[in-house]
């Protein structure tokens, strides 16, 4: 995932996880992740800043912030699909997986000015709660 700090105060979900754009969910078991590889992946890429900038929701409720562009996230998927395709995004069940930010608060003033400049590997913890296993930051140029 990539954390979003500049959402922080809109969202709580599970504790342990920050306001974030998701990458690929569900991953491997973490005794399973070559976390080398991943960090390999994640360099190559540049951080960039994107706006969160309107407010939707999903079929289910969920409310959440569009970031854009949102290339740069699909781009971020595309690179782990294509390298762990074991692990489709949310195990396959959308046809296209759409980048957003989930928010919990019911007033989030938009837009919102963020930066991307890392990608978080989570590991959950029984009990629901969740603590960042490594952080890969993007080294990648112009």
């Amino acid at each position: 995932m990539v954390p979003v700090a500049a959402a922080q105060a809109y969202y709580s979900a599970a504790p342990g996880v920050p306001a974030h754009v998701t990458i690929l969910f569900p991953f491997a078991d973490r005794r399973d992740i070559d976390e080398s590889a991943l960090a390999d992946l994640f360099t190559r890429f540049r951080a960039f800043d994107f706006v969160a900038d309107r407010i939707e929701s999903f079929e289910d409720g969920t409310r959440w912030l569009r970031p854009r562009p949102s290339t740069p996230f699909v781009d971020l998927t595309a690179a782990v699909q294509q390298r762990w395709p074991d692990y489709p995004p949310y195990e396959g069940a959308f046809d296209e997986v759409v980048p957003h930010l989930t928010i919990t608060a019911d007033d989030v003033p938009t837009p919102l000015a963020c930066r991307a400049e890392e990608v978080l590997l989570l590991e959950e913890h029984d009990g629901g709660t969740w603590s960042t296993v490594r952080s890969f930051a993007f080294q990648g140029v112009a």
